[in-house]
């Protein structure tokens, strides 16, 4: 990465550094990026903030390199921790396949296929946005699953115009030309406001 900025797989950073990425206020702090990772019957109101986040230093290794797994990566500016990408393999992701209907419609798919990598989260703290950060993200998010033994990577952006107001609840998936720009293609078109976007790796 060039001025600065550089993205590590979120088990070599420390806690601390990921928690000043989700901040202590707003949407970020309070998900944990626990969206797609909430059970059956479980919700944000059952399930309490601290509690997510115990999940998250669980699932993301925080601190220990050595951890053989992870759920996602860190983005550094300057040594300052600014952004965050969640991406594992989609069956990591409970609310992805029995909730969120934008990956399977029109299409036949194996939800727990391990090889298939999803990318879920796409966040970038207050102060640090339109910096190419978010593109930095999902470029290193290729190469991470990629050396990870993934043969295809997902993501599902929201669709978003010029002067449209959107909430980062909408946008956190990312949007399609973060992905256009890492070389996803479309592969399917759920909904007016969502695609699907893929690369597949070769063997």
């Amino acid at each position: 990465m060039s001025d600065g900025l550089s993205v590590i797989p979120a088990n070599e950073a420390s806690w601390e550094d990921i928690q000043a990425v989700f901040g202590s206020r707003g949407d970020a702090a309070l998900c944990q990026c626990q969206r797609f990772k909430l059970q059956p019957r479980e919700s944000f109101g059952s399930v309490p903030r601290e509690e997510r986040a115990l999940r998250l230093r669980v699932q993301s290794n925080a601190g220990d390199a050595t951890a053989a797994t992870t759920s996602g990566l860190v983005a550094y500016l300057g040594g300052e921790p600014v952004g965050w990408c969640a991406v594992e393999p989609r069956p990591a992701y409970s609310g992805l396949l029995r909730v969120y209907r934008v990956p399977w419609v029109g299409r036949s798919e194996d939800k727990a296929d391990e090889g298939i990598w999803a990318i879920t989260c796409v966040f970038v703290r207050s102060g640090f946005r339109r910096r190419g950060i978010s593109h930095a993200l999902v470029q290193a998010a290729v190469g991470f699953a990629r050396q990870r033994g993934a043969r295809a990577l997902e993501g599902y952006p929201l669709l978003t115009t010029p002067a449209e107001d959107v909430t980062w609840g909408e946008v956190h998936v990312g949007t399609r030309s973060m992905f256009a720009g890492a070389s996803f293609r479309e592969v399917s078109h759920p909904t007016p406001r969502r695609v699907v976007m893929r690369i597949d790796f070769k063997a």
